[in-house]
């Protein structure tokens, strides 16, 4: 598929003209001026809306979560790091499901460190060369970067390592702790009958969950908060200081996860476009009906009655964003990468920020979209780079930097 499908719209002109739903404003009319209405009120009513029209419910936290080493070095990459592979099993359904964690600390480092999270898309073996990382079982989404018949292979091995900047986190004192998205469930329409919406039945209040009520998004963000569940319990990890960082729809599924579990404290978005950072009523690039006819799975089924009807969907992604206060969140686009409406993703960072105001934070106080490679913002970052859809060392540097800023660490 080419990174600009034609046939869309990309040009500013034919934006159609919107009114954002105020987040600052509830649903029976009355506003949202303190912490604790937004807390108590709005914050829910939003959190609900997006669960009924985008993303779906989640389900139950299991009750019988177990996670077993299965491999273990002190003396990983040359001797700088602690390499730790660990299998998460979700049992009590038909069958056993695993979520294979791999996770690179600092070596020798005196206090718990702290911690970059996120899924990859070819399998933990595909973000290093390590040959002592397991080589993924699970069915993978496309046959390329070494894969075939949606089977990893030895030749996948380090394929994503370019996205992954694993010795430089490092060098910072960051852990970095990734899983295969795929473990959770295959990224296509039918992937559910293989993935955990295969036996879970009932959400987390317990009413009955059908396949339609949730989605794939929500199956991966629930998987990022299984594995935040074992984050907890790593004496070596400190579970308080722990950014989630998402590419594309890993971006997407982040910010749903992000919104959902306060438990990351800084949650990131690396070009996550349509049913992420980017307002879906710019119906710029990607648009509504574009990504539910391509990819039906990712969303609830509620969400494709708003395909060519954006301005009725009752929000909009500046108020997922919003979701995250007070916590730092960053959102990040790329210039070429018109498909994922670069603009309308600032605009979701900027129309965020009253709510961090709220709380007496600054957000995004520049009043246009910056130029490339110059990041602006405080407790909500944002910037457009140089190139294409993808995750570059830049991109990277601006996170490392972010997180050093508020995790206090200089």
């Amino acid at each position: 598929m080419p990174a600009q499908p034609k046939g869309f719209n990309y040009d500013e002109s034919k934006v159609p003209a919107y009114i954002l739903p105020d987040p600052l404003t509830a649903e029976d009319g009355s506003p949202i001026d303190t912490v604790e209405k937004w807390e108590t009120k709005r914050r829910p009513e939003i959190l609900s809306l997006f669960e009924t029209h985008v993303y779906g419910r989640r389900p139950a936290v299991p009750l019988d979560q177990k996670s077993v080493v299965t491999e273990e070095s002190s003396d990983a990459l040359g001797g700088k790091a602690h390499r730790k592979q660990v299998t998460l099993l979700f049992e009590g359904g038909s069958q056993p499901y695993g979520l294979r964690l791999l996770i690179y600390l600092p070596k020798g480092s005196s206090t718990p460190a702290p911690l970059f999270l996120g899924y990859n898309f070819n399998g933990n073996h595909s973000i290093h060369s390590d040959r002592n990382i397991h080589l993924s079982p699970s069915w993978m989404r496309k046959n390329s970067n070494g894969n075939r018949e949606h089977r990893a292979t030895s030749a996948s091995r380090g394929a994503s390592s370019y996205r992954w900047p694993v010795e430089k986190i490092i060098a910072k004192g960051y852990g970095i702790a990734t899983a295969y998205y795929g473990d959770v469930e295959p990224d296509h329409a039918e992937g559910w009958k293989r993935g955990i919406r295969s036996f879970y039945t009932k959400d987390e209040r317990g009413d009955p969950l059908e396949i339609e009520d949730w989605s794939a998004i929500s199956v991966w963000a629930w998987g990022l908060s299984r594995i935040a569940d074992y984050l907890e319990s790593d004496p070596l990890i400190n579970a308080s200081q722990v950014a989630l960082l998402g590419h594309s729809r890993l971006g997407k599924t982040a910010l749903w996860a992000g919104a959902n579990d306060p438990r990351f404290s800084i949650v990131i978005s690396n070009n996550s476009g349509c049913g992420g950072a980017a307002l879906s009523r710019r119906a710029f690039g990607e648009t509504v009906k574009r990504i539910n006819a391509n990819f039906p799975h990712w969303f609830c089924r509620q969400f494709s009655t708003y395909d060519d009807n954006e301005s009725a969907l009752p929000v909009d992604q500046h108020q997922l964003i919003a979701l995250m206060a007070p916590r730092p969140t960053y959102i990040a686009s790329a210039v070429e990468d018109k498909w994922a409406d670069p603009k309308g993703e600032f605009l979701s960072a900027k129309n965020a920020s009253p709510v961090y105001s709220l709380y007496g934070l600054q957000g995004v106080q520049a009043s246009v979209q910056p130029g490339p490679n110059t990041p602006v913002g405080d407790f909500i970052g944002y910037h457009i780079r140089d190139g294409k859809h993808d995750v570059t060392l830049y991109d990277w540097e601006q996170y490392l930097e972010f997180a050093d800023r508020h995790f206090a660490r200089h």
